[in-house]
């Protein structure tokens, strides 16, 4: 998809996965114009080859600007940028770049002992926030950044880009419309590979260190899927209990598989399997069981959700919804958190539910450490 097409897509797909059209709605109160976007970014942050390409072709930015640690190559980031790559404004000091530019929103992908000190920052400096995961170590520390983005009118956003694919949104779609009944319970399974963790880099990288990461599959990976289940079916989890281990034997200090049971406050209870357990490749998908029909679907995937339902009036037999164009997961993501910065769409996370998701995660490595069922 070259710059011109991802911007056409990108014109009407945040908002069409929301269900309205820019075209169709005032824009929110406070809204402002094109907008300038700050990147804090370390060598070590994930993501951000994703990130660049979707900032090139962000609709309302003005300018991208980028800072990262001393000595940190830009090289890239000018090449992914394009066209506003060419100019780039580029700071070996964070708050540098938030006094001097003044961004309205800023992406952050660091290290996650680092994040809290740049994240606090931006919200200090007046920025929007949307953050790569984890976001912290701990649940305290991100549990006050929420306390100051909600009291200086900010959204601080987690980049949990599952809820912007067309699947999910399908799935959520059909599950608040009624389709497959009163929700019963939901059967979650995010695999990976075992193989990178066999590489020495990884071991000495900051994603193997408790201490700098927070934690392992669980907080990287498993936390979209415990996200996105509260996001289809309207509902908070509100006890877990669970394991997780270093399964691999690998010399690392975080997990490698975490199993998970959920309660929701409607009643659903569930499960989430994660761990590295493959060869290469992954094994992904999410059922949702109702007392008129069930839902089941793959994330991240290009295949097909399938339903069926009792519902008096459905269609008999499974039903199936394909998209014949994969999307950008991230791209939408990013698009809607500028959008949402400017103040003409909302946002694709809300503060309370960046700080739920979290609460979740580490509610779940309580759980796991005492041995006793966790509140959330």
């Amino acid at each position: 998809m070259n710059p011109q097409q991802r911007r056409d897509f990108l014109k009407y797909s945040t908002t069409a996965l929301l269900g309205v059209s820019l075209a169709d709605r005032s824009p929110l109160v406070g809204a402002v114009g094109d907008i300038k976007v700050g990147v804090i970014t370390e060598p070590t942050g994930t993501h951000m080859s994703g990130y660049f390409k979707a900032l090139e072709t962000s609709l309302g930015t003005e300018q991208v600007v980028v800072a990262g640690t001393r000595g940190q190559n830009f090289a890239k980031a000018r090449e992914l940028l394009g066209e506003r790559g060419r100019n780039l404004r580029t700071f070996s000091d964070y708050r540098e770049m938030l006094d001097r530019v003044r961004p309205q929103m800023v992406l952050v992908s660091v290290e996650a002992y680092h994040a809290p000190e740049r994240i606090e920052a931006a919200l200090d400096a007046g920025c929007h926030v949307l953050t790569e995961k984890p976001p912290c170590t701990g649940i305290d520390e991100f549990e006050k950044l929420c306390q100051k983005a909600q009291s200086k009118g900010r959204h601080l956003m987690i980049a949990l880009a599952t809820r912007m694919n067309r699947l999910a949104v399908k799935a959520r779609e059909l599950v608040q419309a009624g389709t497959i009944g009163k929700l019963y319970g939901t059967t979650m399974t995010w695999i990976g590979d075992q193989t990178r963790l066999t590489k020495p880099a990884y071991h000495q990288s900051w994603l193997s260190s408790k201490k700098k990461a927070g934690g392992g599959k669980l907080i990287f990976h498993g936390i979209h899927y415990l996200d996105i289940i509260e996001h289809i079916a309207e509902d908070r989890i509100q006890e877990v209990c669970g394991f997780v281990r270093n399964v691999g034997g690998q010399p690392i200090e975080v997990e490698d598989a975490a199993v998970v049971a959920l309660q929701f406050q409607g009643g659903m209870v569930g499960t989430l399997n994660t761990g590295y357990y493959l060869d290469k490749g992954n094994s992904n998908f999410i059922s949702i069981w109702g007392s008129q029909g069930w839902l089941r679907f793959d994330l991240p995937s290009k295949t097909s959700l399938k339903w069926h339902s009792t519902v008096p009036g459905a269609s008999e037999g499974v039903q199936s919804y394909s998209v014949e164009i994969d999307s950008d997961d991230y791209a939408l993501m990013v698009q809607n958190a500028i959008n949402a910065s400017r103040g003409v769409e909302k946002p694709f996370m809300t503060t309370s539910e960046s700080l739920q998701a979290m609460k979740v995660v580490f509610a779940a490595y309580r759980a796991a450490e005492t041995g006793i069922t966790q509140k959330v």
